[in-house]
């Protein structure tokens, strides 16, 4: 590749090339690690370093012991075949390229047998604080660590086979939010205090500091068939953060028949991101201060 050619690249950030990338039957890619350029594995430094200092004391420390077992502070952005190699030595998971989001049925078959579908492409500098859709950095930072660990590798697995049966009986939005609370956005209490797991919490530095240190949102102790109920935010930070105590617990949650309670839930209200109802167990009540911050900028933009 040549100078001019990569300094127009870097300037432009090349958004998602691997758009244009032959996909197999089961949406996979080559990862083509040899094509990433220097300017972008500085990105992923960057954010790694960034993020490694975030969540000291902020992480759980299975992810902080995984992350390091693993070698993730090599320099670079990993390559997906040596990273899997590692991890399949200890859980059996191997992490495969994908291009962009796959389809429901695409990723639950991949999670069904042990592989975490993870996007190759890496932000653009413009969105490194925030990016709609999962990149290499959320998706290996973030969600791979934790697939070492025995319990959570078990957990993702049976979450995979369980939303194979919810697209059959039509539930896929209940499950969803199960993914949303807990594999994106869920905490852990620990002898230590409120410890961060989830990958879109731990990913980001700006909310691993806001889901543990905010006065803003709920922070809640976990109920399956509540989590279900729930609608979420997908462009802010959460207005409430469900507290599991154990993997084991959570697992032990996967491993029951979801049937009866689509059907508990099914003519149920849903319930709102910053609702609190009867039979919660609220570990510390929000303010909401950011959220009407937030409200009123945007009223007054309007306006």
């Amino acid at each position: 590749m040549s100078v001019a050619l990569e300094e127009r690249l870097v300037g432009s950030d090349r958004q998602n090339r691997f758009r244009k990338s032959r996909r197999n039957p089961d949406f996979t890619i080559d990862q083509d690690w040899g094509s990433y350029l220097a300017a972008e594995h500085d990105r992923w430094d960057r954010l790694f370093n960034r993020s490694r200092a975030t969540l000291r004391n902020r992480a759980c420390d299975e992810f902080i012991a995984m992350m390091n077992a693993l070698q993730l502070s090599e320099s670079g952005i990993p390559d997906m075949e040596k990273l899997s190699d590692r991890l399949e030595k200890m859980t059996g998971w191997r992490v495969v390229p994908v291009a962009e989001l796959v389809p429901d049925d695409v990723f639950f078959n991949h999670l069904a047998n042990r592989r975490f579908p993870a996007g190759a492409f890496i932000r653009p500098e413009a969105e490194l604080d925030y990016l709609k859709e999962p990149d290499v950095f959320h998706d290996i930072f973030g969600h791979v660590p934790l697939l070492a660990n025995p319990t959570y590798a078990d957990f993702m697995q049976a979450y995979g086979k369980g939303g194979q049966r919810a697209m059959q009986l039509d539930r896929l939005p209940n499950l969803a939010r199960l993914y949303w609370y807990t594999v994106e956005f869920g905490l852990l209490q620990t002898s230590a205090g409120l410890r961060i797991f989830g990958a879109g919490i731990v990913s980001s530095a700006a909310e691993s500091v806001f889901a543990l240190e905010s006065h803003s949102p709920n922070r809640t102790a976990f109920r399956l068939d509540r989590v279900m109920r729930t609608k979420y935010i997908v462009d802010d930070f959460q207005q409430t953060y469900f507290v599991i105590d154990s993997f084991e617990n959570l697992l032990d949650n996967c491993y029951q028949d979801f049937g009866p309670i689509y059907e508990r839930i099914g003519m149920a209200p849903e319930i709102e991101p910053d609702q609190v109802i009867d039979g919660d167990e609220v570990l510390t009540r929000g303010t909401f201060a950011y959220f009407r911050k937030r409200q009123n900028s945007s009223v007054a933009t309007i306006k």
